[in-house]
C-alpha cells in the first residue's frame, strides 16, 4: 500500500516527533492554532491524523483580528476546515479579538492579542500543548529581522520548537524544520485550498519586507540561505540559553531596584544586557521595538556614566542612575 505524498508524509514525521519528544501525558489536549494558510493548514492536516494515533486528543483555535474586511467569514471557514479535517467531537473555536491602537507597531499588537486569546483557549479546553505552523522560512526571516534591529544573540537564536506559554501549557512548532514550499505542497497533495492573507504581500509591515529581502538573497547567494540562518539560530540557541540562566540568577540576587553599581560591574556585560531586557519589558517596553542599541545605552549608565539619563526606552519606559544606583522603570 503506498504511502501519503512527500509533503504529507513530511509534516506527518514532524508532528509525531514532536509529540513524542514533548513529555506531555498521554490523553492530554493538544490545541492548534490555524489561520487557514497553508502553514497553520498543513499541520492542522497532519496532527488531525496523527495526534489521536499517539494517543492525544485535538482542537483548534482560529483567532480573528478583525483588522480586515470579511475576517470572520475567513475566520468561519478556517474553522469549517479544522472540523473536517480533525476527529469528529474535536472542540474548535474562532476567537475575535481587539488590537490596541496604542504601543508598539501593528504586528506586535496583533501577536499580543493572538497570544493572549490562544492561552486563555487553551486554559479554557484544558489544552496542555498549543501548536503554531511556523517553517523554517519563518525561523530565516526572524534571525534576519533580529539582524537589521542590531538584536543580541536571543533574537538570533530565533523560535524555539517548544517553549511554556502560561500555567504548564506548551507553545510548540512542529513544522521548523519544513519549508513554505513543503506547506503548501501538503496543502496541494491533499485537496486543500489555503487562505491567502493580503497581508502577507503588504510591505509596511516588517516581516514582509524580510521574506522580499530573503529572496533577493538567495536569488544573489544561491538557494540556501533561509536554511543556513535556520542553523545558525539553532547553534546560537543553546548560548543564549545559558546566559539567560545567569541572568536570571543575576536577577535573583540583585533584589529590588535600584540596583547597586559594583555589583552590576561584577557581571559580564552580556549578562548585564539580558538584565536591562527584562527589566524594559517588564515595565511594558514592547520587544520588538527594544534594540541593542537601547541596551547598550542603559549599561553605559554602568560602565561609562558622566552624568547622563534618563533614558528614553521604547513603551514610555525610562532608566536612569542617581548615584550608586540604576533603575529602569516606567515613567509615571
Amino acid at each position: 500500500m503506498p504511502g501519503p505524498p512527500p509533503a504529507v508524509a513530511a509534516a506527518r514525521v514532524a508532528v509525531r516527533r514532536w509529540l513524542q519528544e514533548s513529555g506531555l501525558e498521554p490523553g492530554s489536549r493538544v490545541l492548534l492554532a490555524c489561520s487557514g494558510g497553508p502553514d497553520s493548514l498543513a499541520l492542522t492536516a497532519a496532527a488531525g491524523f496523527v495526534a489521536p494515533r499517539e494517543g492525544y486528543a485535538v482542537g483548534a483555535v482560529i483567532v480573528d483580528h478583525a483588522l480586515q474586511p470579511g475576517s470572520a467569514e475567513v475566520a468561519q471557514e478556517a474553522a469549517g476546515r479544522c472540523r473536517a479535517l480533525l476527529p469528529e467531537g474535536s472542540p474548535v473555536e474562532v476567537v475575535r479579538v481587539a488590537v490596541q491602537a496604542t504601543g508598539g507597531g501593528p504586528e506586535a499588537r496583533a501577536r499580543e492579542a493572538r497570544y493572549a486569546a490562544i492561552a486563555e483557549t487553551a486554559q479554557r479546553l484544558d489544552a496542555r500543548a498549543v501548536l503554531l505552523g511556523h517553517t523554517r522560512d519563518d525561523q530565516a526571516e526572524q534571525v534576519l529581522l533580529g539582524l537589521a534591529r542590531g538584536s543580541g544573540a536571543r533574537s538570533l537564536a530565533g523560535m524555539p520548537l517548544r517553549r511554556p506559554l502560561r500555567d504548564g501549557v506548551l507553545l510548540g512548532r512542529p513544522l521548523l524544520d519544513l519549508t513554505r514550499d513543503q506547506t503548501v505542497a501538503a496543502c496541494a497533495e491533499l485537496g486543500l485550498v489555503p487562505f491567502r492573507d493580503p497581508h502577507n504581500a503588504d510591505r509596511r509591515f516588517a516581516r514582509v519586507r524580510a521574506r522580499e529581502a530573503l529572496a533577493l538573497l538567495e536569488g544573489d547567494l544561491g538557494p540556501g540561505v533561509a536554511g543556513s540562518l535556520a542553523r545558525t539560530a539553532d547553534l546560537l540557541r543553546d548560548d543564549a540559553d545559558a546566559l539567560d540562566a545567569l541572568a536570571d540568577t543575576a536577577y535573583l540576587d540583585l533584589g529590588g531596584q535600584p540596583w547597586d553599581v559594583p555589583s552590576l560591574l561584577d557581571l559580564p556585560r552580556a549578562v548585564r544586557t539580558r538584565l536591562w531586557r527584562r527589566l524594559a519589558l517588564e515595565q511594558g517596553s514592547p520587544g520588538t521595538d527594544l534594540t541593542g542599541e537601547h541596551l547598550r545605552a542603559v549599561d553605559a549608565l554602568v560602565t561609562d556614566w558622566r552624568g547622563q539619563g534618563p533614558l528614553h526606552l521604547p513603551g514610555g519606559v525610562r532608566a536612569t542612575r542617581t548615584g550608586e544606583g540604576v533603575r529602569v522603570r516606567r515613567e509615571a
